[in-house]
């Protein structure tokens, strides 16, 4: 390690047997985790982790450290939420360093609010460190800007999950906001999610771009429209976790991408 890495390490907030961190893995590529999740990874006990985060991320983890997963994943067999907080603060209470580890952020799409809650709500010390959502990195990682002048003026994070009519989406009211859309966990749902933007005025033919497994080395990229993006996915056997991006902005890849070619070397 390097006498830089190492003062940058030394500034870090000490883990506290006792205490959890929420910590966010990042989309996938290691290399996207913050020095704040990696010093937990070094420090913790146990990691209780869910389905997402990758294995080269696990593998950072101290040697001694317990392995524990904890992941829920749509239609599958799944631990329940309240069980999941309950093994959160029965090992904090065992006097360990407990480090829950999500892909992407904690607290986009992945409850940490809520286990930052229970936590609360039993006295356990828990820290919530930040980490790169899937959202934004998958558009980046596809050469697709989330934001641009003359282009957007707001990005609308939305979850693709279709569920009771407490948590339902106001499909109508987001299509007439004419910004661009990103759909977390909305593959599965894609054909009712698009009929529900077309039937409140959104264009058939606006643009949607559907990446899979974004930053890791399975990473699939659709480009599409609106009207056929479902049936599409189905015929290319697209496959969770896919984040979904609806507007404007899904353009700007084709000539980011054209204006790529033309440079030697470019990495766009």
């Amino acid at each position: 390690m390097s006498d830089r890495l190492r003062r940058a390490f030394a500034g870090l907030p000490r883990f506290e047997p006792g205490h959890v961190w929420l910590a966010g893995a990042g989309p996938g590529d290691p290399g996207l985790l913050t020095l704040h999740a990696l010093a937990g990874l070094a420090e913790a006990d146990i990691v209780v982790h869910d389905a997402l985060v990758d294995a080269r991320v696990l593998a950072l983890a101290h040697p001694g450290a317990t392995l524990e997963f904890a992941g829920k994943r749509g239609g599958k067999p799944s631990p329940s939420q309240g069980n999941i907080t309950d093994r959160l603060i029965s090992l904090a209470r065992a006097n360990l360093r407990v480090l829950r580890l999500k892909g992407g952020d904690p607290c986009v799409f992945g409850r940490g609010g809520e286990e930052a809650l229970a936590l609360a709500a039993a006295g356990i010390p828990f820290r919530m460190i930040p980490g790169v959502t899937s959202g934004l990195a998958a558009l980046t990682v596809a050469s697709i800007p989330a934001t641009l002048r003359g282009v957007s003026q707001a990005l609308i994070l939305v979850t693709g999950r279709c569920g009771d009519e407490e948590d339902a989406v106001d499909w109508a009211a987001l299509a007439r906001t004419g910004q661009p859309i990103v759909l977390y966990m909305g593959l599965s749902n894609l054909e009712e999610i698009a009929a529900s933007l077309m039937d409140a005025g959104l264009d058939p033919h606006e643009p949607v771009a559907v990446i899979a497994s974004a930053t890791l080395p399975e990473e699939r990229i659709l480009i599409s429209e609106l009207h056929s993006i479902a049936a599409e996915t189905r015929a290319l056997a697209f496959e969770a976790p896919a984040i979904i991006a609806i507007g404007s902005i899904v353009k700007v890849r084709a000539k980011l991408l054209d204006l790529a070619a033309r440079v030697p070397e470019m990495v766009a």
